[in-house]
Formats: structure tokens, sequence, C-alpha cells
């Protein structure tokens, strides 16, 4: 999913540049009510395990591989706010020490993979949460589905910038069918990173879990509305 240098216009990887700029600014804003003695420490080991998630490609078919995103694991764990953040730390991280992801490409990595994989995945989690029973069980595959629809997302959010600003010659259709096609597989292994590790942290400290943490009120809520005198 990286872009690298040069696969985009100057055009479109500026404008790109221009939504993550604003995605960070907002997300740093955001991410001051979502940062708590709870949360705070749990972002360090997101980035950490995004990071390290990202370095282990899977083979996918036809000579390609793809790697965890994180959007939606990031999301779930600490607040969309501040895994924005922690993906584009990983993201720039990787493009200044690692040569993964081109630097003129920053700004379209963080828009698909910071933003896009984050805002569809926190998105499709809470829509999940919503209607699902109240159950904090339920936090793990509310997650694991959202993390599956964001891959395939954020892949059709790279085919239509390659279609309106793409440098290489290859046909706009046969890019979106590819990478889509490859993308829903990879979605599948990341939903299943997702719903085993949101899933384990929810077995042990489902307080940490910020996904979590509306359930477990009304949780409280249920347990003391009796009223019974102490």
């Amino acid at each position: 999913m990286h872009v690298p240098d040069g696969f985009l216009d100057a055009q479109t990887s500026i404008a790109t540049g221009v939504v993550a700029a604003a995605g960070v600014a907002v997300a740093l804003r955001g991410a001051r009510r979502e940062l708590d003695d709870k949360t705070a420490p749990m972002a360090g080991l997101v980035a950490t395990f995004v990071f390290a998630g990202q370095m282990m490609n899977f083979p996918v078919g036809a000579g390609t591989s793809g790697h965890l995103l994180g959007g939606a694991l990031a999301a779930v764990l600490v607040g969309p706010f501040t895994a924005v953040l922690c993906i584009s730390v990983v993201l720039l991280v990787q493009a200044l020490l690692m040569a993964d992801g081109g630097i003129t490409a920053i700004g379209t990595n963080i828009t698909l993979m910071a933003l896009v994989g984050v805002v569809v995945g926190w998105g499709v989690f809470v829509l999940l949460r919503s209607v699902l029973p109240k159950r904090v069980a339920l936090v793990a595959p509310a997650a694991a589905v959202g993390a599956l629809v964001s891959v395939p997302v954020a892949a059709t959010a790279f085919s239509a910038l390659f279609a309106i600003g793409g440098t290489v010659p290859v046909d706009a259709g046969a890019v979106f069918t590819a990478m889509v096609g490859w993308h829903v597989v990879i979605g599948i292994g990341e939903a299943v990173i997702t719903g085993l590790v949101i899933g384990s942290v929810v077995a042990v400290r489902p307080d940490l879990v910020y996904g979590a943490r509306p359930l477990l009120a009304d949780r409280e809520l249920e347990i003391r509305r009796p009223g019974v005198a102490a």
C-alpha cells in the first residue's frame, strides 16, 4: 500500500499532502480528549505493533504481498484521533529511515492509511457497536469487520488517486481491479489479526480498549440502577 515517489504526479501529491496536513492537525486537537493515563502508554504500544506489523509482508498471489495497515486496530484501542497520529508517525519513520514509501508521497500514504484507514475502520466499528447487543465480547468481532472493510476502501481510494494523477503507463481500470482484489485478501488477514489482538486485550483489561469504554460505562449504570441503599 506504500506509494513510492513519482507514482502520482506533483499536483495529486500536493493535494494529498494538504489533506494529510489538515487531517493530522485535526487529530492533534482531538487526541487531547482521548489521551489519558491509560491511553497514552497504549498509544506507544500501538505504534510499535503497527510498525512491526507493516514490516511483516505476506504473499497474496501473483507475486504480490500485503501487510497490516492497522487503522481499525489502532482506532479501537486508543481512539480515532490518536490512531491517526500513531500511524502517521509510523509512516514518517518508515519513509525517512527505511525508504518504505516515498518522501514526496508521504501525504498520499498518510491520507490513505492514517486517514482513510482509520476513519473507515472506526466508522464501521461504531456503526456495528450501535446496532449489536451491548456486550464487551462483541468489540473484537466489530473491530475485525471494521478492519476488513477499511483495507479495500483504502485501496479504492488509491485507485481513484491513480486515475486522477497516475504517472505509470498502466490502465486505471486494471489498477483498480488488481488493487481491490488483492486488498480484499489482505483485509481478511487484517481482520483476523485485529480481532485476535483486541479480543486478547478485552479478555484481560477491557478498560484499556478505547472502543469498549462506552459499553463498560453502560454496564456499570445497569448494575447500579436499582438504587439499593448501601
